[in-house]
């Protein structure tokens, strides 16, 4: 399939901002929501699966952990495949490994099997399909593209809400087998989302210009994992910050629900706090992305994603002084806020920062390098708590880490990166090869000698081809096109000689 159609992105596409650009967002939007909330789901099924196999809380929380590390930590193999296959192929064959995943494990028999087929398979093929959505979210948009990130983005908040009262539905109904069965099923349907990645096709040039590029252009062997994104400041700068974020990002929503608890609150009520954050997070997402997509705003982004990790770190710091269920509903709606506006944001500045080519390598070492966060972060808080038995502490560290990690993007961003003057950005980004990226970056003194010299060839190339389809001896002049048509009257008639135009 991806000999056939391959994705890899050509720079001559412009992103046409809409049409089938918006199946593209809504597979996006399912597939974000599958990723981000089904790690969170499954664990409805966990005290069904303690009282099935006899083990503890522990052994059964490893099952989201090792979702969310393949959904991380498969990053850089993502990225060699959909180079090498592209998106579409990529995302139909990974909606097969999570169905398949989800349904083996309804016919498992010990705690290891699940963490096989639900943990590395299901998990696989929702790295699989979370990835290249992304990728092609990118590619489809690009005036329109903060809104379309807020947009995708929003899935990760409604499927929650929706997953997680689905799941006890099943398992009252059907047990967690049948329920691990349906969810299975219903996996497929990223599949579906995966035919909608059609790949944007290349516009048919003019016949003088695929003669340049011909003489001009020499094709670069394809990378099937771009390390040079390494070379970028912006990229290593935004790898270092965003790992720091993860360290605390995800603590909160994990710990808030004990915390309310600790305070002598019901657990349907402590239940209700995460209800509060997700319905805020579904608002602030896309409100986000029409913000981030203004035209002075834009330009910013960076800031505006260090300004969101600043406001979510310093929610994380008071929330941590919080006495009372109010309390924490407030801190659970700046939260959810602040929350909503990191994860509308975070992919957005890396496709800014590194540009639609390098996009598909970038994203897999970021998620590469945030995986190791991921795994270290909850289960750090979860030390801090066992050593202090105060929530404060956990919410004040997890707090420190998302405020540093946004010092280290805004102060990075700001000295490191030199400001780049705006027109040859421009000129950049419309650049259709390869060749018109080298000339962008020469002077304009060598720049025009080329163009004459290219011009040059091509004329005379023209001209040899006239020659060599118009031989001599059909070479007529004047005075024998008009006898011919004198002695041909009969078919051609009566032929009168002007003596402006006769030579």
């Amino acid at each position: 399939m991806g000999a056939v159609a391959l994705d890899d992105g050509p720079s001559g596409v412009k992103a046409p901002d809409g049409g089938w650009g918006w199946a593209v967002l809504f597979g996006g939007f399912i597939i974000t929501g599958f990723s981000y909330a089904f790690p969170k789901a499954v664990s409805v099924f966990f005290k069904e699966l303690i009282r099935e196999f006899g083990v503890g809380y522990s052994d059964t929380a490893w099952i989201s952990s090792i979702l969310l590390a393949m959904l991380y930590g498969t990053g850089p193999l993502c990225s060699v495949l959909v180079n090498r296959f592209g998106c579409r192929p990529v995302m139909m064959v990974g909606g097969l490994f999570a169905s398949l995943g989800m349904i083996m494990a309804s016919f498992s028999t010990s705690i290891i099997h699940i963490y096989l087929t639900t943990g590395v398979i299901t998990g696989l093929g929702l790295a699989l399909n979370f990835q290249p959505s992304l990728i092609m979210l990118n590619r489809y948009f690009d005036k329109k593209r903060p809104l379309a990130n807020g947009l995708s983005a929003a899935g990760s908040p409604v499927f929650l809400c929706c997953l997680s009262p689905l799941g006890q539905v099943l398992q009252h109904e059907f047990g967690w087998r049948g329920g691990f069965l349906i969810l299975g099923g219903m996996l497929l349907n990223c599949c579906v989302c995966g035919a909608l990645m059609r790949p944007l096709e290349a516009p048919k040039k003019a016949a003088d210009q695929e003669n340049l590029e011909a003489k001009a252009v020499q094709k670069k062997p394809h990378k099937l994992l771009d390390f040079s994104v390494f070379k970028d400041k912006g990229f290593l700068i935004y790898t270092i910050a965003a790992s720091i974020m993860v360290l605390g990002l995800f603590v909160p929503p994990v710990f808030v629900v004990s915390y309310a608890k600790d305070l002598g609150n019901e657990d349907t009520k402590a239940a209700f706090l995460l209800t509060v954050l997700g319905f805020i997070d579904i608002f602030a997402r896309p409100t986000c992305g029409i913000i981030a997509g203004l035209k002075w705003v834009r330009p910013r982004c960076v800031y505006l994603f260090s300004f969101a990790m600043i406001f979510n770190g310093t929610a994380d710091l008071i929330g941590s002084l919080s006495t009372e269920y109010s309390h924490l509903v407030v801190f659970c709606i700046f939260f959810g806020i602040s929350y909503g506006m990191v994860g509308a944001l975070q992919f957005e500045v890396l496709m800014a920062i590194v540009g639609t080519e390098r996009f598909p390598s970038a994203i897999g070492l970021v998620l590469l390098m945030e995986a190791i966060a991921v795994l270290i972060g909850p289960p750090s808080a979860g030390r801090i708590l066992d050593a202090t038995k105060r929530y404060m502490f956990v919410f004040m560290v997890a707090g420190v880490e998302v405020v540093l990690s946004a010092v280290v993007l805004a102060s990075g961003n700001f000295f490191c990166i030199g400001k780049k003057p705006a027109e040859p950005e421009v000129k950049q980004e419309m650049a259709v090869t390869a060749t018109e990226t080298e000339q962008l970056n020469k002077p304009p003194e060598e720049e025009e000698e080329v163009g004459k010299e290219l011009k040059e060839e091509s004329e005379k190339e023209d001209k040899d081809k006239d020659k060599e389809k118009r031989p001599d001896s059909v070479k007529l002049d004047s005075i024998e096109v008009e006898q011919f048509l004198r002695d041909n009257t009969d078919k051609n008639g009566e032929v009168v000689t002007n003596p402006e135009t006769c030579v």
